[in-house]
This record gives structure tokens, sequence and C-alpha cells, in this order.
């Protein structure tokens, strides 16, 4: 007989639970949706995307709207949506009790702004992948200009490293190179602002200060770019202090393990 009363007693109790379950959520259903939780990650200052933009693309979608109820809120919608927007790197949209609800972001980093051949511009950002410039917001990095090809595309330095025809025709892998290891070291990115590619693929550095003109060449591999601005940054700290800062022409680095230099005076 206590065996049957329990049995019953929880069979009550799991009815009674099951009940609240389905009256909350009806209750969560109609509850009116307010302003989500945003949280925007960004790595350095440069914030292409802000919490008052998202939102507006959203309410210009309808995805998000006034007076709208949480049974009509698609979360996976949004997420899909702010997933395709190109200063987006990672997202996450989720329900939360009462109406609320959350957006979790993270944008992407930008290491370079390239001005091709064409007169367009646009972003190569820390995963080797093309976006579009912002709006809103300009980024303070490197610039790179001169004999680019390249276009914002969907193509990213990975594609191009992995095909030998896009290799010999495409120069963002070796933009890509040259701005990641400029980017890792802070005296160099105080030290250079531009990068300008001629005619024959040489990468020309522009520094901040001086009027030298530093010859990087070409880019092949990460490692020899780092090779290169290794003696630069020797150069720099115990040549230049002691003869000037504008005493040369150029620095040329595409020499193994030497730096070449021009003076002033021999162009007079």
């Amino acid at each position: 007989m206590k065996g049957k009363l329990k049995i019953a007693a929880w069979g009550l109790f799991a009815g009674a639970v099951i009940a609240v379950l389905v009256m909350a959520g009806k209750s969560q259903d109609e509850a009116i949706v307010q302003e989500p939780n945003v949280s925007i990650s960004v790595v350095d200052e440069n914030a292409f995307l802000t919490e008052n933009e998202l939102l507006v693309r959203l309410k210009r979608l309808n995805l998000f709207y006034p007076n709208q109820l949480m049974k009509n809120l698609n979360t996976t919608a949004i997420e899909e949506h702010i997933r395709k927007m190109h200063e987006v790197e990672e997202v996450n949209v989720y329900k939360q009790l009462g109406g609320n609800w959350g957006i979790q972001l993270k944008v992407r980093q930008p290491y370079a702004r390239v001005f091709n051949q064409y007169g367009e511009s646009f972003y190569v950002d820390s995963k080797g992948a093309t976006m579009d410039p912002s709006p809103n917001f300009t980024a303070r990095i490197l610039v790179f200009t001169g004999n680019i090809k390249d276009k914002a595309d969907t193509l990213t330095v990975s594609d191009i490293e992995a095909n030998p025809k896009l290799k010999s025709e495409r120069s963002l892998d070796e933009i890509f190179r040259i701005s990641k290891v400029i980017h890792q070291n802070a005296f160099l990115t105080a030290q250079i602002s531009q990068i300008h590619r001629d005619r024959w693929g040489d990468f020309i550095l522009i520094p901040r200060v001086g009027a030298q003109r530093i010859v990087l060449g070409p880019a092949p591999s990460e490692k020899d770019v780092s090779e290169k601005l290794k003696k630069l940054i020797v150069f720099y700290t115990n040549g230049l202090p002691y003869v000037g800062w504008n005493k040369y022409k150029t620095i040329n680095l595409k020499y193994r393990n030497q730096v070449v230099c021009t003076y002033l005076r021999d162009t007079l």
C-alpha cells in the first residue's frame, strides 16, 4: 500500500513539474523581447562594429523590432545573418528567461589596409582573409599601395599558397607575411607606416621618421621577411642614431647578411 502511495505521489509531483514547465514556456513565449545583452570582443583599438550599428542592421532586416514576442525571435536566423557580416569572426546568439537574450561576438582583427592598382581598398585580417572597409571606422594600421592586383574576394592567403598559379599572380600572401611580422614587433609597428610595391615586385618600406626608403624586396616566406627586418632593427639601433636619420636615400635589405645603403649626396 505504501509503495503504491509513493508511486502515486511521485506521479503527482512529476505532473506538477511538467505543468509548471509548460506554463513557464508559454509565459516565456509571450514575453516582450528586450534589448539584447551585447558583448563585442575587440583586439587592439579597431572596433569595426559597434553595438548600435549591429542593432540598427538587425532592426533594418526586421529580425528584431519593437513589441516583438519572444516566440517570434529567431536566434538561429539572427546568428546566421551576423556571421555573414564581414567584420565578424565568431558569434553566438542565445535566449534567456523573461524576454532577455544576448549576442556574443568577436570582431576580426585587421593587419593591413591595401589600396590596389585599380583604386580599390580593402583590409587583410589576422587570418589572411580580405574584408571590406567600414563606412564608420578607419583602422590606424599598416598601409600597402602600388603594383597590387589583388581585390577583396573570397580567396585567402591559404588558398593562394596552395596554388602555384595564384602565387605567381597574387601578392596578398606576401602582404600578409610582411604585415604579420611587423604587427608582432612593437618597434617596427612604430617605425613603418606605409609599404609600396613597385613594378618589379619589390616592397619598399616608408618609415615615419627619416627620408630614406627601405628596400625589402619580395616576401617569399615569413622566415625571409623576419630575417630581413631583423637586419633593419639592428641597423636602426646601432647605425642610424650615430650617422643621422636623414643620411641615406635608400637602405637595401635584399642581400643576404648585409645592409646596403645609398647616401643622399650620391644623387647630387
